[in-house]
């Protein structure tokens, strides 16, 4: 008698699906954040994004580091100096130098003309000692990333060029870095806090509260935005530290910036609040702030990560527009709107090109943060297609 008949390949059938039912295992007994993170991984732009994104915030962090020199240190003769190229190489060897740069009066415009010169070689060094700073505003320090050799930067070394009074712009562009990152930071941490309480308030109580909430939010929503931003930070008081315009800039955007999350809130709430979970922990006693912020919000905490993270930016936007029309933060602060000021001079750009560097981190730190969001968005329902 024969054995009963053997289908051919059926071992190799079941060798290959082992694996996908150990990955289908697998998904089953994932958490809703590892769910998140495997398909947050798949996005590979939004990856990259996140990895420019945590550079700049490493620059917010160690900005005095950064800087090789003072950024609020001006010289008359310094005045628009172009950028100088790093030399790397010296004779085959590895020393990064840069020219220095002699100065000459053009006839014809008599202004004083910059050329490098190769007879004098600058040598960069890396950890060397200049101005002092506070880390973290407490703890005194001279060590920067990186200088010259001998004398002060402020006189020899300058990669980004100078500005109009003279001021080295790299060193200008950390400091301005850390108050346009940090400024986008508190306004939207400011902007959750403001829409999570009100629009879960609204969505949660219902009737006249959550009348009058909506109606104020469609209030601030039709106002102008631009015309907004120019009265209230127009209002500010001329003798105000460069802190309070600071905090007061943050408050004024803040105010503008939670009205979608607030909406976005309220609708997840008034679908929620007839839930089982939600009628369950009312019969237990809880609060109406315990229900909200321990029972509701993490019911859909991914989508407010991404909505946040696409609300950053939109604030940097916005603390850049008002520097650069002067009515946000105003020198001697230092901010990404506030460099560009110079470059609102068409004569003086077209001279002075270098004076636009300062848009490129604007570019690239908005374009990464809406990747990052995209991919944010799409991860917090691991479920869709």
């Amino acid at each position: 008698m024969s054995g009963p008949a053997v289908r051919p390949g059926s071992v190799a059938d079941e060798e290959a699906a082992r694996p996908s039912s150990a990955a289908e295992e697998r998904v089953s007994v994932a958490t809703q954040w590892q769910l998140m993170w495997w398909r947050f991984k798949k996005h590979r732009l939004a990856m990259i994004s996140t990895a420019v994104v945590l550079l700049f915030y490493l620059v917010v962090i160690f900005a005095d580091f950064l800087a090789y020199s003072d950024p609020l240190a001006s010289e008359a003769q310094r005045s628009l100096l172009p950028p100088q190229r790093i030399h790397w190489f010296d004779e085959g060897r590895f020393s990064p130098h840069v020219y220095g740069l002699t100065g000459v009066r053009d006839p014809m415009t008599f202004k004083r003309v910059y050329t490098p010169d190769p007879s004098k070689k600058i040598p960069i060094r890396f950890f060397v000692s200049s101005f002092e700073y506070h880390v973290l505003g407490l703890i005194p320090m001279r060590l920067h990333l990186f200088g010259v050799a001998d004398g002060t930067p402020e006189e020899s070394l300058f990669l980004f060029g100078t500005d109009e009074q003279g001021r080295d712009l790299w060193s200008r562009l950390m400091y301005g870095t850390r108050t346009s990152m940090s400024i986008g930071l508190v306004g939207v941490a400011l902007s959750l806090v403001l829409g999570v309480f009100l629009g879960g308030v609204s969505g949660l109580y219902g009737g006249v509260l959550d009348t009058v909430i909506q109606r104020v939010i469609e209030i601030l929503r039709s106002i102008p935005t631009i015309p907004l931003w120019m009265g209230l930070a127009a209002a500010l008081p001329n003798d105000w530290s460069i802190t309070q315009v600071y905090f007061a800039i943050t408050l004024i955007i803040s105010l503008i910036g939670w009205t979608e999350l607030a909406r976005v809130v309220r609708g997840r709430f008034l679908s929620l609040r007839q839930e089982d979970f939600v009628m369950a922990a009312e019969l237990a006693g809880c609060g109406q702030m315990r229900i909200i912020f321990t029972h509701l919000v993490p019911s859909f905490l991914s989508h407010i990560i991404a909505a946040t993270t696409l609300a950053i930016p939109a604030m940097i936007i916005s603390e850049t527009s008002l520097s650069f029309l002067g009515l946000g933060l105003r020198p001697p602060a230092i901010s990404w709107g506030v460099l560009l000021q110079q470059a609102q001079n068409i004569q003086a750009l077209a001279i002075s090109p270098w004076l636009l560097i300062p848009s490129i981190p604007v570019t690239i730190v908005i374009l990464a943060f809406n990747f990052m969001g995209d991919g944010l968005r799409d991860a917090a329902d691991p479920y869709g297609h």
